[in-house]
């Protein structure tokens, strides 16, 4: 089931990527159901919070009709940053599981570990490195390619 469903978030990622932005996937599944989806679109949307995580949570929230989402699991490509770590505590998602590790600004363990400090009121469950090489990939593609425009520029 895991890998089905960080399939369903690289299809949002490739998605984003295809429009220029970052591409991060993410979606919530509640009782095996996927009930929100998401992929990065700040540039687009002209909104730093827009973020894949986000965007999903807040599909979720709009779908089941309530901003808090107990016993959900977020599937995601990338760690989460810490402004989506603190989304998804707030919204009570009960694990995060997510593909590649951000050694730059990843929350779940590479930089902190916003999910494991003890003083904070809400503890999701984290599992990382699911497809992890096939999240990685689409990331580095994807900033290589950047890097060749702006070279070319």
């Amino acid at each position: 089931m895991e890998q089905q469903f960080m399939e369903a978030a690289l299809v949002l990622a490739r998605e984003a990527g295809a429009l220029g932005e970052v591409p991060v996937g993410a979606v919530v599944v509640k009782d095996g159901h996927i009930v929100g989806r998401g992929s990065n679109q700040p540039i687009g949307r002209h909104d730093p919070t827009a973020h894949a995580e986000i965007m999903a949570l807040r599909d979720a929230a709009r779908n089941l009709g309530n901003y808090r989402l107990p016993g959900c699991e977020l599937y995601v490509t990338l760690e989460p940053c810490a402004m989506c770590a603190g989304a998804i505590m707030h919204a009570r998602i009960s694990r995060v599981v997510f593909g590649a590790r951000d050694p730059k600004t990843g929350v779940a363990g590479s930089v902190i570990d916003l999910f494991g400090e003890a003083r904070l009121n809400h503890h999701a469950g984290i599992q990382g490195g699911v497809m992890a090489e096939e999240c990685a990939a689409l990331l580095s593609g994807f900033f290589a390619a950047r890097r060749g425009k702006s070279q070319v520029a």
